[in-house]
């Protein structure tokens, strides 16, 4: 990536006059500058030259020190040293989301338990009709082997973040205990959304979902950006709550473009970590569907399995910044060429905090691009009409482009918001199906 050239210069009169690199690190967004001059020289990307540099020149900073430049400043966040110890703490919310991959088939079997038990209110006779025909109390067995083989899959998940985040097994152990004293049961529902997330983002199923959608935002950017790459400098885009990163990685592989994802759910970025390590396709399987008897139409329809990652990744192509996206990128003003909200603006608390900082990121002249649905969560401070946002957003300094009929069709009279529909069900063989009149739109920052 290149950095602006006046911000690397001085970043570098800074290391060469003073032993800190303190204030360098404060004003440094994620994964852009080092922390010290020593890791850089050892690495390789500068030089150590008794010569006069201007603020002109511009300094090329490769895809492997971005991403370890990123580590260095993600692991320094996760220390139990920095900050508040407490359930908001990265580092504990982490330890609560392997404990939840830790204990998957404990707290499935359990939910089998239950059902067997409630198997036993049928009738004799019901029960040899059942048993005669259907084999049904072997349906118990048949899951609980699923269920085994997804626990296998979580194992490995847990044992990926415990490398890549340097923490003990015992660590973990000890907060397991610790969490299950407090009455608190490891999560369930998290974990079995981040196993369905990877049939949406990385199996050859999951393609139904991803291609109408994928399609839209590939288009508009190849229109929005024909040329890239100007004088050796990629268009920087930037995809918040991009869960476990597809659409990050296909846009990469378009080309001229510096691709910045973010998440801030820890149980989807334990499973990101153990994806982005899979350099070989169909490598991995889940039974992603095994935890629910509803809406299948086959008893194999629930039992399947799916192999993934459906193309090989490459981890470099794309760098994951960890963290709330309204604090980790404060540093990050007037950085970004392109924002990319993708079923991202409904999560938010405070919608207007993600509006505030869409805007302060984006360089003036810069785009916004969202598509998703609308749907508001559990005690959000303002829900907004899709009329509101776009008044809201103008009002910001936002304004709203034409948009190709590729992406659906106008919600209003004007093309510029488009409805698509979008599908987000997982489950491509299940009797129902779950979808959004998804909006679209192309805003640039004036």
């Amino acid at each position: 990536m290149r950095l602006h050239a006046i911000r690397q210069a001085i970043t570098i009169f800074s290391w060469l006059g003073t032993s800190s690199a303190a204030k360098d690190e404060q004003n440094a967004p994620p994964g852009a500058v080092p922390s010290s001059r020593d890791a850089l020289l050892q690495q390789g990307i500068i030089e150590w030259h008794q010569v006069s540099v201007t603020v002109e020149q511009s300094i090329q900073v490769s895809a492997a020190s971005r991403h370890d430049l990123e580590k260095e400043r993600l692991l320094s966040v996760m220390s139990r040293q920095h900050g508040t110890w407490s359930p908001n703490h990265p580092r504990y919310r982490l330890l609560d989301a392997l404990h939840g991959f830790a204990k998957y088939y404990e707290r499935q079997r359990a939910d089998v338990d239950r059902l067997r038990d409630l198997y036993t209110n049928v009738s004799k006779a019901q029960k040899k009709l059942l048993e005669d025909h259907l084999s049904y109390s072997s349906k118990f067995k048949k899951i609980e082997q699923k269920l085994a083989s997804n626990q296998h899959l979580c194992d490995d998940i847990v044992q990926a973040s415990l490398r890549f985040y340097n923490i003990g097994m015992d660590e973990l152990q000890k907060h397991m205990r610790d969490r299950e004293a407090e009455g608190r049961q490891a999560e369930k529902m998290s974990i079995s959304q981040s196993l369905k997330h990877i049939v949406r983002d990385w199996t050859e199923e999951g393609s139904r979902e991803r291609d109408g959608p994928f399609a839209c935002l590939w288009g508009e950017l190849e229109r929005l950006f024909p040329e890239r790459n100007i004088n050796g400098q990629d268009v920087r885009i930037l995809l918040p709550g991009a869960g476990l990163g597809r659409l990050g990685h296909d846009i990469s592989h378009l080309g001229g473009f510096e691709v910045t994802i973010n998440e801030w759910s820890m149980y989807m970025n334990a499973a990101y970590r153990f994806l982005e390590a899979q350099t070989k396709a169909s490598s991995q399987s889940v039974h992603p569907f095994i935890d629910g008897w509803s809406h299948h139409a086959t008893d194999e329809n629930m039992r399947r399995s799916l192999r993934f990652p459906d193309v090989p990744i490459d981890e470099r192509k794309v760098l994951m910044v960890e963290g709330d996206f309204t604090t980790e990128f404060k540093n990050y003003s007037g950085h970004y060429d392109v924002v990319l909200t993708y079923f991202f603006i409904d999560t938010a608390r405070n919608l207007l905090s993600y509006l505030d900082t869409i805007k302060d990121v984006l360089k003036k002249g810069a785009i916004w691009i969202n598509l998703g649905p609308l749907l508001y969560g559990t005690s959000p401070f303002v829900q907004l009409s899709l009329e509101d946002i776009i008044t809201v957003s103008e009002r910001m300094g936002f304004q709203f482009l034409e948009t190709h009929e590729q992406c659906g069709v106008p919600t209003f009279d004007k093309p510029t918001v488009r409805s698509i529909e979008a599908t987000y069900s997982f489950d491509r063989k299940a009797l129902t199906k779950n979808a959004y009149n998804a909006q679209f739109w192309v805003a640039r920052k004036m």
